[in-house]
């Protein structure tokens, strides 16, 4: 595989309003050095858009930086064809960012594809959500640390979200050193880890044994495993079901 020489790239910038008529509307689709949005299939209850990748995976000193603003009352469902790889950096270190800003009465729904770190990829991975009193956001994420047969490379993940100017969820998962990740306790043999948040309400969906619940209106599953198969199905019940079930006290 070539080398890349990375650095700063243009982000990925997705901006969808609501108008006086309560269409749904793209103000801003601009495709960035990684990723393009691209529209779907019209739906007049919110705007579909693929997450399409236009580069094969993340190298050394390569910056993903995506951003996406939802306006007031628009919903915006956020699709992913296919997940990313970050390979062998080479001693480099790369940076995945994500800036999201959902005003009062949006919605975001994200369904992300797996994120591979390879073995010898070193990645830094942050999620700045700023919601708005009664916004919302439903986002899946899985992590898989090394493709097979490997044990992985460095990930640092950050998430940061506030809701109506409060903290409702911050999180640093340090993944970097195997040896300490390994260990019992922690992830031990497990090498994918998934999860379904949900921010900004409550889930009416029934409780789930992993279900970790917020310090505001929001909640979160997280499971690991050896192997993306069995994270992804039991992702996939859990966002079906937080997806369908309207807001509750649950």
């Amino acid at each position: 595989m070539s080398h890349r020489t990375g650095g700063a790239a243009e982000p990925t910038v997705l901006t969808v309003e609501r108008d006086g008529t309560g269409r749904h509307l793209a103000r801003d689709l601009t495709p960035g050095a990684f990723l393009a949005p691209r529209p779907l299939l019209p739906d007049p209850d919110a705007l579909h858009i693929a997450l399409v990748g236009t580069r094969a995976g993340l190298l050394a000193g390569d910056d993903l930086a995506l951003h996406i603003r939802v306006g007031p009352g628009a919903r915006l469902r956020l699709v992913e064809p296919s997940g990313l790889v970050a390979y062998d950096h080479r001693g480099g270190t790369s940076t995945w960012r994500a800036r999201i800003e959902i005003a009062e009465g949006g919605e975001l729904h994200w369904d992300a594809r797996p994120f591979v770190i390879s073995g010898g990829a070193d990645v830094e991975r942050s999620m700045d959500v700023t919601l708005a009193a009664g916004a919302r956001m439903l986002w899946r994420e899985t992590l898989v640390l090394g493709r097979t047969g490997e044990r992985g490379g460095s990930l640092r993940a950050r998430t940061h979200a506030t809701y109506d100017g409060r903290e409702l969820l911050v999180e640093d998962l340090d993944l970097r050193d195997a040896e300490i990740r390994e260990l019992p306790g922690l992830l031990g043999p497990n090498r994918v880890i998934g999860s379904v948040t949900a921010l900004g309400a409550v889930p009416g969906a029934p409780p789930h044994p992993y279900r970790t619940d917020l310090a505001g209106p929001g909640a979160q599953v997280r499971l690991v495993d050896t192997v993306a198969p069995a994270v992804e199905a039991g992702l996939t019940a859990v966002w079906e079901a937080w997806r369908a079930a309207p807001p509750g006290d649950a």
